[in-house]
């Protein structure tokens, strides 16, 4: 199952790519939300190879992922690939300079399910993947509004 958002930002390529690859920002919002997420090898900078373990709740049940930047082409595309349990994500992130002061970030993200309970949750998310949809476009979109607005900060 695949599920894709594109959007586009009014900023130069090159900030929108630093502000996304500005991990520790990142961690740092995600530990507001309420998950925990650790590296677990600092290259110390943005490169390929770089990790993390992230503990969530979903579904009432305590989850952990493993997500690694697996293929890191600056300053166009980011690919992270997660596991959790049975479960993998694929996740690509592109960007695309649309004008010297407009960007398109495009997200791209593939499930595929290593175990039968894994499969047997991916098949939910199939039967519901017009909510999942339109709910993964909303959150892209607040996300770009929320990016474009602290680049032009």
């Amino acid at each position: 199952m695949e599920l894709t958002a594109r959007e586009d930002i009014e900023a130069p390529l090159d900030q929108v790519f630093a502000e996304l690859t500005d991990f520790e920002g990142i961690e740092r919002q995600v530990l507001r939300r309420g998950i925990d997420v650790k590296r677990t090898n600092d290259t110390g900078a943005a490169a390929q190879g770089l990790a993390w373990q992230a503990g969530f709740k979903f579904r009432g049940k305590t989850r952990t992922a493993d997500i690694e930047l697996c293929e890191f082409a600056a300053p166009e595309q980011m690919v992270f690939q997660s596991v959790s349990g049975g479960l993998e994500a694929r996740t690509v992130v592109d960007l695309v300079a649309l004008s010297r002061s407009r960007t398109r970030i495009g997200v791209s993200t593939d499930f595929g399910a290593k175990t039968l309970s894994a499969r047997l949750l991916l098949q939910s998310l199939k039967l519901a993947k017009g909510g999942l949809d339109k709910r993964f476009k909303t959150r892209m979109a607040g996300l770009a509004k929320d990016l474009e607005n602290r680049l032009k900060a």
